[in-house]
C-alpha cells in the first residue's frame, strides 16, 4: 500500500522559513516524479515545484528564488524548504507522486493528506 505522509507546517510569522517533508513508502521511488502542491483556503490547488526522474525541478513563478525541493532517494523523502514566507503562502501543502519510470504503471498518481502552513503575525 502507498503512502505519502507530509510533516513539518505549522505557523510561521512572514519573513519565516518553514521545512516540509514527504516521506513515502509502498513504491520504488526512483520511478516516480514527485510534486509539491498547495491549496489555500477557498482557492484551487496549485502545483508549487516538481522534481522529475532525471533530476530536473520546476517552479511555479511564486516559487522561484524563495523555495527548493529536493528529494532523498535513499530515504524515499521529499523535501520543500521555504523562506521568506508571505501571508499569501498560507495553504494546506500536499506532495504527490506520479509513475514516470519503469516500476511502476502509468497513471500511478498517489497524494499525501497535506500539511497546514500558516504564515501570520
Amino acid at each position: 500500500q502507498v503512502q505519502l505522509v507530509e510533516s513539518g507546517g505549522g505557523l510561521v510569522q512572514p519573513g519565516g522559513s518553514l521545512r516540509l517533508s514527504c516521506a513515502a513508502t509502498g513504491l520504488v521511488y526512483t520511478s516516480f516524479n514527485i510534486a509539491w502542491y498547495r491549496q489555500p483556503p477557498g482557492q484551487q490547488r496549485r502545483m508549487v515545484a516538481q522534481m522529475i526522474t532525471a533530476g530536473d525541478t520546476i517552479y511555479v513563478d511564486f516559487a522561484k528564488g524563495r523555495f527548493t525541493a529536493s528529494r532523498d532517494n535513499f530515504e524515499n523523502t521529499a523535501y520543500l524548504q521555504m523562506n521568506n514566507l508571505k501571508t499569501e503562502d498560507t495553504a494546506v501543502y500536499y506532495c504527490r507522486a506520479t509513475c514516470s519510470g519503469p516500476a511502476c504503471f502509468p497513471g500511478e498518481d498517489y497524494w499525501g493528506q497535506g500539511t497546514q502552513v500558516t504564515v501570520s503575525l
